[in-house]
């Protein structure tokens, strides 16, 4: 099958990532396209959450000349077992992640910059003991960064503008695609705490 037409989004080939619920609704992962079509053709699909639909087309019958098609929805929520590509539950640190989680402001002097001009900077530094967790780090920009060098921000004089947390899962979700769907959007922050960083 292929898609058609073209849609933008995150997963191979530019096509659109689907958000994959379990039968209760809770979030679970992203999957590709071809995961959704999969489960939706093996009635692995209990039912379809999304204001989205998406349509792939297959071959044509011999028999009537009719092409096949099958539609799934931008939100999914699926029987059994996790399907092949659905994320792990808890979000891995990586710096894409970090500054997205950060809005890309430095922690210290609050400039907003470009990703290739931020740098991980860890509270308590590694050289004293600290660890590469989420809560031991914060954006910084690489001025920043320098100046504070392998001391704690107290020890170098210098403000924390925000505290730092480990993201949700439904937080991570939402870092994970840059291209998120404005219904995937509107589902997954409305499981969001009212404190979270991504609502704010």
């Amino acid at each position: 099958m292929h898609a058609e037409p073209s849609f933008a989004g995150t997963g191979p080939n530019g096509r659109p990532l689907i958000l994959a619920v379990d039968v209760t609704g809770a979030p679970r992962g992203w999957i590709t396209w071809q995961d959704a079509v999969a489960c939706k053709a093996t009635g692995r699909v209990d039912r379809e959450l999304g204001d989205f639909r998406f349509t792939f087309h297959g071959g044509y019958s011999r028999l009537t000349g009719e092409r096949s098609s099958l539609s799934v929805s931008s939100i999914l929520a699926l029987r059994g077992r996790n399907p092949r590509g659905w994320q792990p539950q808890s979000p891995a640190l990586t710096n894409p992640l970090l500054f997205q989680r950060d809005r890309h402001l430095c922690c210290y002097c609050g400039s907003q910059k470009r990703p290739e001009l931020l740098t991980r900077d860890h509270i308590v530094p590694l050289s004293r003991g600290g660890r590469d967790h989420w809560k031991n780090v914060v954006t910084a920009c690489k001025p920043c960064n320098q100046r504070k060098g392998a001391r704690t921000p107290e020890r170098a004089g210098m403000m924390m503008l925000y505290v730092p947390y480990t993201p949700s899962l439904y937080e991570a979700l939402i870092l994970r695609n840059r291209r998120i769907l404005v219904d995937q959007m509107d589902f997954l922050v409305s499981l969001l705490p009212a404190d979270s960083r991504l609502v704010t």
